[in-house]
């Protein structure tokens, strides 16, 4: 199951972007999401998100 990113908490740094290493993160407006079929559910963008915006 890939990880998800609230839209709602997400402040639009980017700070999980490159992180990825499967390219599974794209902005979306000001925000970032998680494109389902890339992640590995690696959980390394969690690590380094400030605001705990992403989650399983």
């Amino acid at each position: 199951m890939a990880h998800v990113i609230d839209k709602g908490k997400c402040i639009g740094c980017g700070a999980c972007v490159s992180q990825c290493n499967q390219n599974a993160i794209a902005q979306s407006d000001d925000k970032y999401r998680i494109i389902k079929n890339k992640c590995t559910d690696c959980g390394s963008c969690i690590d380094v998100c400030p605001v705990e915006a992403i989650a399983k």
